[in-house]
C-alpha cells in the first residue's frame, strides 16, 4: 500500500508515522523547519501507548512520489479548494482521498439519497471549487478522535484517542475502506468502518460547533467554558439547535447534551485549534463548522438562532483575524 499524508501536521505526521510503523510505503509532504526535522529524525511520536520513531520519505514536493493508493489529507478544510497543484501527482484512476477533517464535509450530500442527494454546500464547496480538485468519487470520509500536537519540529506529541472512524459517502463497506482500516489497525490505531459515517460527523461536530468558536471569542479553554454558567448555557443551545439538523437529515447522534459537555469539561484546559488558530495568526476553520450548519438548517426549515448568532460574532472576528 502507497500512503501520501498531503499535510503532515500534527494528525497527518502521527497517521503517517503508523502506517509506516505497520509497512505500508508512506510519503509525507510537509515544509519548512517541520519537513526539515523529519527528514533529519524521522517523525519522533511521544505518546502514552509508548514512543517511537518512524524514518519514513518526507518532501515539499510531490512530483518526487508520483501516483498512490490513498492519499490522507491532513491540511485544513478552508486550504482544499487551493490544494489542485499538490494533490495532482498523487492521482491515478482509483486514488482515495482520505479527507480528516473536522466539520460538514464537501462530500456530505454525494451518494446520500433522499430530497437533497447531489446538493452542493455552499459554505465548504463555494461554486463546486473543492469538488473541482477533490472529486467526491475519491473521497473516504474520516472523522478523528485522536489528539495530537506538534511539539516542536519533528515532534508529535499524541495526547489521547486512537480511533480513526472511516466510511463511504453511499454507506458501502468498501475493499478500499477495509483494506485501509486493516492497515490502520496494524499500526496500532483503531480505525472502523462506520456504515454511516454521517453520524460520527454530527456526533464529533456537536463539540466543534459550540467549543470552538466560543474558545476563539472568550478566549477560553473546555474546562473555563463548561464551568462558566453563562457559556455553558449557550453552548447547550446551540447543541440543541444542531442535534434538531441533524436529526432533519435522517441522522442520529446518540450522546446526549449532558454527556458531550462532561466529556468536554473531563478534557481540562485545553485549547480548541480554533483558538490555537487564532493565537497563532492562522485562518479560522469555522465555514465547514458554523456557517455550514447554518446553511443545512435553511435547506431543512430548522430554526437555529443561537447559531446564526455566534456565527454573525465569530465570521466577524475571522475576517479581522485574517486581516
Amino acid at each position: 500500500m502507497k500512503v501520501a499524508v498531503l499535510g503532515a501536521g500534527a494528525i497527518g505526521a502521527y497517521v503517517g508515522a503508523a502506517l509506516h510503523r505497520a509497512g505500508a510505503d508512506v510519503h509525507l509532504v510537509a515544509r519548512g523547519p517541520h519537513l526539515a526535522a523529519m527528514r533529519r529524525h524521522g517523525v519522533q511520536v511521544l505518546s502514552p501507548r509508548g514512543d517511537f520513531t518512524a524514518h519514513t520519505h518526507a518532501t515539499d514536493d510531490p512530483a518526487e512520489i508520483g501516483p498512490v493508493d490513498y492519499v490522507f489529507l491532513g491540511l485544513k478544510a478552508n486550504s482544499y479548494a487551493a490544494c489542485g497543484p499538490l494533490i495532482e501527482p498523487l492521482l491515478h484512476g482509483t486514488t482515495a482521498v482520505v479527507a480528516a477533517q473536522n466539520g460538514i464535509p464537501w462530500w456530505y450530500f454525494h451518494r446520500h439519497g433522499g430530497p437533497h442527494d447531489g446538493h452542493r454546500v455552499e459554505s465548504v464547496d463555494p461554486s463546486g471549487a473543492v469538488s473541482a480538485v477533490l472529486a467526491p468519487e475519491r473521497a473516504i470520509g474520516c472523522v478523528v478522535y485522536a489528539a495530537t500536537e506538534l511539539e516542536g519540529p519533528g515532534v508529535v506529541r499524541h495526547l489521547e484517542g486512537t480511533r480513526f472512524s472511516i466510511g463511504e459517502p453511499d454507506r458501502s463497506v468498501s475493499a478500499r475502506c477495509l483494506a485501509l482500516s486493516e492497515a490502520m489497525r496494524a499500526g496500532g490505531l483503531k480505525c472502523p468502518v462506520e456504515p454511516d459515517l454521517r453520524n460520527d460527523i454530527w456526533l464529533k461536530l456537536l463539540g466543534n460547533i459550540s467549543f470552538n468558536p466560543i474558545s476563539a471569542l472568550a478566549r477560553a479553554t473546555m474546562r473555563q467554558m463548561c464551568l462558566h454558567g453563562g457559556t455553558r448555557k449557550v453552548i447547550e443551545i446551540m447543541m440543541r439547535e444542531t442535534l434538531a439538523v441533524a436529526e432533519a437529515l435522517g441522522c442520529e447522534v446518540g450522546v446526549s447534551i449532558e454527556r458531550r459537555l462532561a466529556g468536554a469539561e473531563r478534557v481540562g484546559d485545553h485549547r480548541t485549534s480554533t483558538l490555537q488558530d487564532l493565537e497563532r495568526g492562522k485562518p479560522l476553520e469555522l465555514d465547514v463548522l458554523l456557517a455550514a450548519v447554518v446553511e443545512l438548517a435553511e435547506i431543512t426549515g430548522v430554526e437555529v438562532p443561537t447559531l446564526r448568532t455566534v456565527h454573525a460574532i465569530s465570521d466577524l472576528l475571522a475576517l479581522r483575524s485574517a486581516a
